[in-house]
């Protein structure tokens, strides 16, 4: 499909919007590195998310979500921009997104919203508004802290030691974020708007306040499966990287720390997102409101000895993802979801019409409970990042790692390496990988046909 231009999309779909005489605002709560797993409302039974919990029992859920990367800036370029991170140009933590790439925020203000983004958005280059006139990010928030203020809050941002903080809310920054989102709301109930609040937690380091790490007794934290020879019978990047960083020989007792500390970022970003989400409804704005919630990607959490992201593992590509549309339908959804979908569906439930030129694909009618034809996979693709992946960057500049997963079949492709297959009906947990199975032969072909055709849309 031939790429429009920012004008043809900016265009798209606003007669269809004035037409039906509808404009609902647009709530979309984000987080950065959390696992699908990680809340109540799917199933954990250990992991406080009250207000996450509370969205979904007036949302519609979503079971099988996925980021199309599995680390920020791509994902985060691929949910604003309804295009694949090999389309939109920011491949790596360190790629700017491109200024001249149309986004959902360029579309709602063409048709008179205020747009906000206040958060962590990782844009890289922050003079890039990307469409979002109203923008508070993290140099926002350092600027309320003193010298003094931010040595006491100095740590390793990939650090996994997991400790509680016994300081003021007002060192933390996603508190800071809802206290503006919610001005922000305040500011523009009045007008059409599209707000992204947009929260650091969970992601590293896991040092939440000290009343949210509290919250988990470490004792009685279940690990999850890490086998003593995990990850020797896959692409050999993930082990080495595991190696390096410490992870892959962790104690068990460091591991119930680390969990700790990660579901007490989890707890702590839910109190924010109810924050916001509650300021919205106590407002009355609920019932012309679009709200979302959803995170950038998961998080391992230790799973295969592993944490943070940059693999394919489901702890790290797959997401939770909520939906709530004004006296809409509620309940689950089991279709296959990507990021990139997100732009075209949300301009649909908001009454702006469908956005030509995306790759994303509307899945508005399965959450108005009409005919839907679902997706038969989900694609998802990691260029392999500086400084980040491994010491020596020994794979940064190669191909990407490539997954397409399907209902029972992930496909983890490297053309330079060795790929991995898993059987995710009879192997959740991904242990056991099928790649050299001759009777699959037929499956790994039809699966790699898929990459190729998806890696030139």
């Amino acid at each position: 499909m031939p790429q429009l231009s920012r004008r043809q999309i900016l265009q798209a779909g606003a007669v269809p919007a004035l037409q039906r005489g509808r404009k609902f605002n647009l709530l979309f709560l984000m987080s950065d590195q959390h696992q699908r797993a990680a809340s109540g409302c799917y199933g954990h039974g250990t992991v406080k998310t009250p207000n996450i919990d509370g969205l979904a029992r007036r949302a519609v859920r979503f079971t099988s979500s996925y980021c199309t990367s599995p680390v920020c800036v791509p994902s985060r370029g691929s949910m604003i921009t309804g295009q694949y991170a090999h389309k939109h140009g920011a491949h790596i933590l360190q790629d700017p997104l491109p200024n001249d790439v149309p986004t959902i925020a360029h579309f709602y203000r063409e048709r008179g919203y205020v747009t906000g983004a206040i958060g962590k958005m990782h844009f890289v280059d922050e003079s890039r508004k990307h469409g979002f006139d109203h923008r508070l990010n993290e140099e926002s928030f350092q600027r309320t802290l003193s010298a003094t203020d931010r040595q006491k809050l100095r740590g390793d941002a990939g650090g996994i030691e997991g400790e509680g903080l016994d300081l003021p809310a007002r060192f933390f920054e996603d508190n800071w974020f809802a206290d503006r989102a919610v001005e922000f709301l305040h500011a523009n109930k009045a007008k059409p708007f599209c707000l992204w609040a947009s929260f650091v937690q969970p992601h590293t380091p896991f040092k939440p306040m000290k009343r949210f790490f509290d919250l988990y007794d470490q004792a009685t934290l279940e690990l999850p499966g890490r086998p003593e020879h995990d990850l020797e019978d896959g692409f050999e990047g993930n082990l080495i990287r595991a190696k390096e960083r410490g992870w892959y020989r962790q104690s068990d007792e460091g591991a119930r720390r680390s969990l700790a500390g990660y579901y007490g970022n989890v707890s702590q970003m839910d109190e924010n997102a109810g924050t916001v989400y509650n300021a919205l409804r106590e407002l009355g704005l609920e019932k012309n409101t679009v709200v979302v919630y959803t995170s950038d990607h998961g998080e391992m959490a230790g799973a295969h000895r592993m944490w943070t992201k940059h693999n394919m593992f489901e702890e790290s590509v797959a997401v939770p993802l909520l939906i709530a549309i004004p006296d809409g339908a509620q309940g689950v959804r089991t279709q296959i979801i990507e990021h990139i979908d997100l732009f075209p569906t949300l301009t649909e439930l908001c009454g702006l019409g469908t956005v030509p030129g995306l790759v994303g694909r509307s899945f508005a009618d399965l959450m108005r409970g009409r005919r839907y034809t679902a997706r038969e996979f989900a694609y998802s693709e990691y260029w392999f990042c500086r400084n980040v992946f491994t010491r020596d960057d020994r794979y940064v500049g190669k191909a990407p790692l490539r997954m397409v997963r399907t209902d029972r079949w992930k496909l983890n492709y490297l053309p330079w390496s060795r790929s991995e297959l898993f059987d995710v009906v009879k192997d959740p947990g991904e242990f056991h990988n099928r790649i050299d199975d001759a009777a699959l032969a037929g499956v790994i072909r039809e699966l790699k046909a898929i990459v190729e055709r998806q890696f030139i849309q």
